[in-house]
């Protein structure tokens, strides 16, 4: 069995010199970080509206105005394609992590790197059923509802937001003990359930490796940290150019030109973030493949 040294070094290689990795990752992160930034954007609009223009903030004010001053063709052009993206974010992630963690098991068992659609189109539904099983461990997620709970939940609204933090714990937590279950689905085909509860049953299995684990997470942590402060980052500076910009050129025009701005770094941005995730996934690939060599603990025999 391979050693975390081994697995580390091993899974870092394959993420810098796989290059169907590399697109499927970029793929993924792509639109992964298109939909925490339009979660996280909307947010600043509202802080904007409420708390520096204070005016009385609606869900549907920014659609309001963009029917008001724009015309009507560019209107619904805008709102489809809005539409179109965000049920394309919402999926397209879970669809990527399918090949990229069939392709890295196919790496590290020598194999050719090849064959990624049918991989990610045959892991897809399970491998997005964990992501919703565990959807409230997402930091942006809690962001987005404690944001919306402090606005519309009147005077329960500490108390729900208190409650909203403890499922993230909660869910973060019982995420990490699945970290998994994503490799038994697309490595041995298992079920979702059996797929959960194999990786449960590997972590307390071998706790030597816990502490490799926690490493592991803590290097996701700051991931996760710094994909929040870019997804905070780059709408932050998008709104900042589109109202500067408002006092010299009509309003649809400047947030044209920053929303152009925005997609560059966007694009920037998930250049670097695809080896944080190809890498994370790889690494979780490799020691689930390593793990199940080993004599399950409860075998007698």
């Amino acid at each position: 069995m391979l050693t975390p040294r081994e697995i580390i070094a091993q899974a870092w290689t394959i993420t810098t010199t796989e290059r169907a990795l590399k697109r499927w990752g970029f793929f993924g992160t792509f639109f992964r970080l298109l939909l925490d930034i339009k979660l996280i954007a909307y947010q600043l609009y509202f802080l904007y509206a409420f708390v520096i223009a204070g005016k009385p903030v609606g869900l549907f004010d920014d659609v309001i105005w963009a029917f008001d001053h724009m015309p009507f063709w560019l209107f619904v052009t805008v709102v489809t394609t809005f539409l179109v993206l965000l049920f394309i974010e919402f999926f397209i992630p879970s669809f990527a992590d399918g090949a990229i963690i069939g392709l890295g098991a196919k790496a590290h068992n020598r194999e050719p790197v090849r064959g990624g659609f049918i991989l990610a189109m045959y892991n897809f539904f399970p491998i997005f059923a964990v992501h919703e099983i565990f959807v409230f461990s997402g930091l942006n997620l809690l962001i987005t509802a404690s944001s919306i709970l402090l606005r519309y939940g009147g005077g329960l609204a500490g108390f729900t937001i208190v409650v909203a933090v403890l499922l993230w714990l909660i869910s973060s937590v019982l995420k990490f003990f699945a970290s998994f279950a994503e490799p038994a689905i697309v490595v041995q085909k298992t079920g979702i359930f059996n797929a959960i509860a194999r990786s449960i049953k590997l972590i307390f299995s071998y706790p030597s490796h816990v502490i490799f684990l926690i490493l592991l997470l803590l290097i996701i942590s700051i991931r996760v940290f710094i994909n929040t402060v870019v997804a905070i980052l780059i709408p932050g500076i998008v709104f900042g150019i589109g109202l500067t910009m408002t006092f010299f050129v009509n309003p649809v025009i400047s947030f044209g030109i920053s929303a152009f701005i925005g997609l560059i770094l966007i694009f920037i941005a998930a250049y670097f973030f695809t080896y944080l995730h190809v890498f994370k996934q790889t690494v979780w690939t490799i020691m689930y493949m390593e793990l199940m060599k080993q004599k399950e603990l409860d075998t007698i025999g």
